[in-house]
């Protein structure tokens, strides 16, 4: 089994957090089609080898900036040259501006069975200063739209850790994303990553300890609503953890295709080109342009406990080599007398406190 995943770089505007590879050369985007679909060609001329396809995601950028004529043409491509199941989690990235009822009633009439939407947060103010483009009355109106056109499966993405932000205005946040009812919420903390317009903004991470209140109210308002927490910032009602994202904390292999996309076979992992004119022109010519790695054995360790860990299930320790094995039980031990892990038969697992530092528990747990 492997998952697809097809990277759109386009925004009509840059969140000044985001840290993805994108553009806003949008004049690009029926050459950058053509090329996604040549290289999808080019990568499954020899069908009945691939692996079956389970899953397919649309993620960017901002799928949404393409045409549903666009994404129909991209659909057909993956469809004609791998062998996709019948029942695949077909997911698009989606900005709620976007979501008109023609677009909602467009996506419905492709495979598309899931759409994710970043909504951040429910304060205008603060959508404006991200540089969202969207207002947080345009999703509800998005999530309706996308209801009424028949798509059963929506995930929002949440953000909390703002500047001046309080445990009320995120509880607030909280509240207007569960009233959406969605399947699946995403929340992540706001990440000051190094390159981004935020950076250059000179703005202080939230307090700490502030943060830690927040991530754990965070999970007893969506617990106590009915939600899994099913990874460390991911939660989904019964039936509903989305299936792709598991994948790459499952050490299910993966596809990617279009510029800045990874792929991963377990044995290697290579990326292409994260540069939009240089990825078509190789493209036209026949030519991935890529680097990759061969990963060793300690390599192969070490992005396990950085995935599976991070998952409810965490690790199996059954499943390693005898020496990993060791070496991750004798790692573990101090930590599971902390309470920051915990062992239940042959897994591996973070407890409640262990989730805030993840981070840390999983650096200790690796092999350098």
């Amino acid at each position: 089994m492997a998952g697809i995943y097809i990277h759109i770089p386009f925004c009509r505007s840059r969140c000044i957090y985001c840290g993805f590879y994108s553009t806003t050369a949008l004049e690009l985007r029926q050459h950058y089609v053509d090329a996604v679909c040549r290289e999808v060609e080019m990568r499954g001329r020899r069908k009945e080898e691939l692996p079956r396809i389970t899953t397919v995601y649309l993620g960017g950028g901002t799928p949404s900036q393409l045409t549903i004529v666009q994404l129909s043409q991209v659909f057909d491509a993956v469809y004609k040259y791998n062998k996709v199941d019948a029942d695949a989690e077909v997911t698009i990235e989606v900005n709620p501006d976007d979501v008109t009822p023609e677009f909602a009633h467009g996506l419905a009439s492709l495979p598309v069975n899931r759409v994710s939407m970043g909504v951040q947060t429910f304060d205008d103010e603060r959508l404006r200063w991200l540089h969202r483009r969207h207002t947080s009355q345009q999703v509800a109106q998005a999530v309706a739209r996308l209801r009424a056109a028949g798509i059963g499966n929506v995930s929002i993405d949440l953000m909390y850790g703002f500047p001046n932000e309080s445990i009320d205005t995120w509880d607030y946040d909280i509240t207007r994303g569960l009233a959406l009812q969605p399947e699946h919420i995403s929340a992540y903390c706001l990440m000051i990553e190094e390159g981004t317009p935020l950076h250059r903004m000179s703005i202080q991470p939230v307090d700490e300890e502030l943060e830690r209140q927040m991530y754990y109210h965070l999970i007893d308002r969506l617990e106590a609503a009915g939600f899994e927490h099913y990874e460390i910032s991911n939660f989904a009602r019964p039936g509903f953890r989305s299936r792709h994202n598991s994948s790459y904390w499952n050490q299910t292999p993966y596809i990617g295709i279009g510029a800045a996309a990874h792929s991963y076979d377990l044995l290697t992992r290579s990326w292409n080109v994260s540069d939009i004119a240089r990825y078509i022109e190789g493209i036209e010519h026949g030519e991935r342009i890529f680097d990759f790695e061969t990963l060793d054995a300690d390599t192969r360790y070490n992005d396990l406990v950085a995935t599976a860990l991070r998952t409810c299930e965490g690790i199996d320790l059954g499943t390693l080599s005898p020496t990993h094995r060791d070496y991750c039980s004798k790692s573990a031990r101090r930590f599971i007398s902390d309470g920051l892990l915990q062992l239940c038969g042959s897994r591996l697992a973070l407890t409640r406190r262990g989730l805030f530092v993840s981070d840390m528990v999983m650096a200790e747990l690796m092999k350098v």
